[in-house]
């Protein structure tokens, strides 16, 4: 394994990597257009070097532990802790044979995330500074809405997020299309008009159907139309993104696990706003090589979910517009972290004081939680 190359540096070999996994029941049965769960497993990954540790995670199935511990583990253990993009390669080499999208690429997340925080921490950095800071703060935007609320209660959860200062929410749509404009009417109506509103199918609409549920949300001034159709049909986006009415964003991405699958959404035209997850795509790196093509493309991009972990990075890569403050993630990570974010005045910004991402995992009260 290469190490940088700097006079008197002996490196700081990793010690030990280890994946945990824990299921926290959500508060209410929660669903989408085309999902329903009522559990979220958190993937912990925890990598040691020089009496330093690092944390990182993913939202993935408990297998994604097992992964990190018996295949992961033994091509990072032993690697300059600073080498990150070393650990990252040596990674994605070894998932070869077991197919790189999904779980494997949900595994090499969590251990990539883990790695930036602590080659941070060895540095007494914090990760937005190491990654070069490229804004003072990430605007955000709240989002829940599940199809399982109720309307009230939709409509309670969207104005408290306007209350607290962030003036963009989002909502979920698809489950049962009938009822979706008065849904989203009613959204409207709780916000008021000075605040902008998304909309997310999941996937839920057929092409036809998510044209005109784009007309009906344009009544209500909706701005963000999030996978109208599925995320893998990109002619189907492309679609929607040309006929949608003016002033309405077409997004997609987040089940996007490589950079080749970003570039085939870009060279589609298939979406306003890409979407990337770093507990998806691989982690802090992976997230980074989406930002590149944006860049490439003249694309916007926006994190999905998982706010703590996204906090730093977006702060550092220049094409982001938002951040996703998930109603269930920002839920888990407050319960599971010392040092998760709240949104003031609409947007994150990470604690300068505290080295690598600024969280330390809370193993006491994780404990009832391990799978």
């Amino acid at each position: 394994m290469s190490r940088p190359n700097h006079a008197g540096y002996n490196g700081a070999p990793i010690a030990s990597l280890q994946g945990s996994a824990f299921r926290i029941p959500t508060a209410a049965p929660e669903s989408d257009g085309t999902l329903e769960w009522t559990a979220t497993t958190l993937i912990l990954a925890e990598a040691r070097a020089s009496g330093k540790t690092g944390i990182g995670f993913s939202y993935a199935d408990a297998a994604a532990a097992r992964l990190i511990n018996d295949r992961l583990a033994a091509v990072v253990i032993g690697c300059d802790a600073l080498a990150v993009a070393c650990c990252w390669e040596a990674m994605v080499a070894v998932i070869r044979n077991q197919g790189r999208p999904g779980i494997c690429s949900m595994a090499i997340a969590a251990v990539d995330n883990a790695l930036w925080d602590l080659k941070a921490r060895l540095l007494e950095l914090p990760l937005v500074s190491l990654l070069g800071q490229a804004r003072a703060a990430v605007p955000v935007y709240g989002s829940g809405g599940f199809t399982s609320c109720p309307t009230a209660k939709l409509q309670e959860q969207l104005a408290g997020w306007t209350d607290r200062g962030i003036t963009r929410v989002k909502m979920k749509v698809g489950r049962e299309p009938e009822q979706d404009p008065a849904r989203v009417a009613a959204a409207r109506a709780a916000i008021g008009p000075a605040h902008e509103l998304f909309v997310d199918a999941n996937g839920a609409y057929s092409r036809k159907q998510a044209l005109a549920m784009a007309r009906t949300f344009a009544e209500t001034g909706m701005s963000w139309f999030e996978e109208p159709v599925s995320s893998d049909d990109l002619e189907g986006l492309r679609l929607i993104r040309d006929r949608a009415p003016p002033g309405m964003d077409i997004s997609a991405g987040e089940y996007g696990y490589d950079s080749v699958y970003f570039r085939r959404m870009l060279e589609a035209g298939a979406v306003d706003v890409l979407q990337a997850d770093a507990t998806r795509c691989a982690g802090i790196t992976g997230f980074l090589q989406a930002a590149a093509l944006c860049r490439a493309f003249n694309v916007p991009l926006s994190s999905h979910c998982a706010p703590a972990m996204h906090a730093h990075v977006c702060r550092a890569a220049a094409p982001v517009r938002h951040l996703e403050y998930f109603y269930d993630h920002a839920r888990i990570e407050t319960l599971l972290f010392d040092g998760a974010l709240e949104p003031v005045n609409g947007e994150l910004a990470p604690d300068l004081s505290r080295p690598g991402s600024g969280l330390v995992f809370k193993h006491a009260d994780a404990r009832p939680y391990v799978v």
